[in-house]
């Protein structure tokens, strides 16, 4: 895994704290900072996430770092192409976007 080129988060005080800013600062990565009041600007990732966690890590209990990456990249594309989406009409995400339907 390599460095970042940008860190996106909300304005959280542990995000602004110059502890925080300035370590990112110092190797090179831009900060990238949602609105004051923007709460559901990142919802769509953090529901990817809660399902992550529960369908695939907290099921796994991974013992290495390498097992979780494996386990993650696994997961993504099983969630891409072949877990079915109620909110697609029951089709995969991979299946939204051939059709244009993502447009």
């Amino acid at each position: 895994m390599g460095r970042p080129e940008v860190f996106n988060t909300d304005q959280g005080s542990q995000f602004t704290s110059t502890a925080f800013t300035g370590r990112l600062a110092s190797r090179g990565v831009a900060i990238s900072m949602d609105g004051r009041g923007r709460a559901l600007d990142n919802v769509f990732i953090e529901r990817l996430w809660r399902t992550m966690k529960y369908e695939n890590i907290y099921l796994k209990e991974y013992a290495t770092v390498d097992e979780l990456i494996k386990g993650l990249t696994w997961y993504i594309n099983f969630y891409n192409r072949r877990r079915l989406h109620q909110s697609l009409g029951y089709k995969t995400p991979w299946e939204v976007y051939q059709s244009g339907a993502a447009a």
